[in-house]
Order: C-alpha cells, then sequence, then structure tokens
C-alpha cells in the first residue's frame, strides 16, 4: 500500500505494519519544527503550498519512491499552513523486508519532496514577524 496526502492539521500517527509481520523493518521519519529558522529564534512555521500541484506531486514521489526501492508499503503526510515549534511537518514510515531498503528509500524520498514538491516555508516569530525561509522555497523540513 502506498499513501501520500497533504494534511492541514496535526498529524496523528500511523497504523502498526500493514503486511501483518511480513516486513523485517519500519522506518519511520518525523520532520519536526525546530525553534529557529536561519538562525532566528521562531514560534511556529507556515508552510504554503500550491494547492493545484503540491498533493500530486507528493503522490508521485511517494509511487516513484515504492516503484525504486524493495519496499512494500509507504506512508507519507506533508503538513501545510501552521505548525508550532515541536509538532511534526512531516512523517514518512516505510515497512521493507530489509532495513537497507527502508533507510536508503526514506532518505531519498527526504530529498525528493524538498527539491520537487511545491511548498514554500516562512519563519513566525513570536511578535508575529513572518519571513521566508533561506534554506530554499521547497523545503519542508
Amino acid at each position: 500500500m502506498v499513501l501520500a496526502e497533504m494534511v492541514g492539521g496535526p498529524l496523528p500517527p500511523f497504523s502498526a505494519d500493514p503486511e501483518g509481520g511480513k516486513t523485517g523493518a519500519e522506518v519511520v521519519f518525523q520532520g519536526r519544527v525546530r525553534d529557529e529558522e536561519n538562525g532566528r529564534a521562531i514560534v511556529a512555521l507556515d508552510y504554503e503550498v500550491y494547492a493545484g500541484m503540491a498533493g500530486k506531486e507528493l503522490s508521485a514521489i511517494v509511487a516513484e519512491t515504492a516503484g525504486r526501492f524493495d519496499i512494500q508499503d509507504l506512508f507519507c503526510r506533508h503538513r501545510t499552513g501552521l505548525v508550532p515549534v515541536g509538532e511534526a511537518s512531516l512523517q514518512i514510515v516505510i515497512w521493507s523486508r530489509h532495513r537497507e531498503a527502508g533507510l536508503e528509500a526514506v532518505a531519498w524520498l527526504v530529498r525528493e519532496i524538498k527539491l520537487r514538491v511545491p511548498v514554500w516555508k516562512w519563519g513566525i516569530c513570536a511578535d508575529g514577524e513572518r519571513f521566508p525561509s533561506v534554506a530554499g522555497a521547497r523545503d519542508p523540513s
């Protein structure tokens, strides 16, 4: 099973192994909002997306990942909108028979999401100031 979603609220945990014990590895990645962005203290990040394309591109990358690596299942969620410090903005879980495939797949998937999904990240300061991330227009970490 392959699942990709853009979510406008907190990311709920994924369920247990969908293969019922046929996998040897479960690789989980949670990209969380840090308390600083570009050297400045923040209280949140605001993820602005190109609504007509972001979900489609995320789904395409997830499907490409599933075809490229020897994995059984892949679930991926990317949060949109305001995400407070400490909360997850990107959530990935990959089930594979062996750990190497799962670890390689999650690393590749995160890189591709950053490069290809139209998401813009804005730092939000305690006083309400909003500034763009210098790391790049498409950087969901």
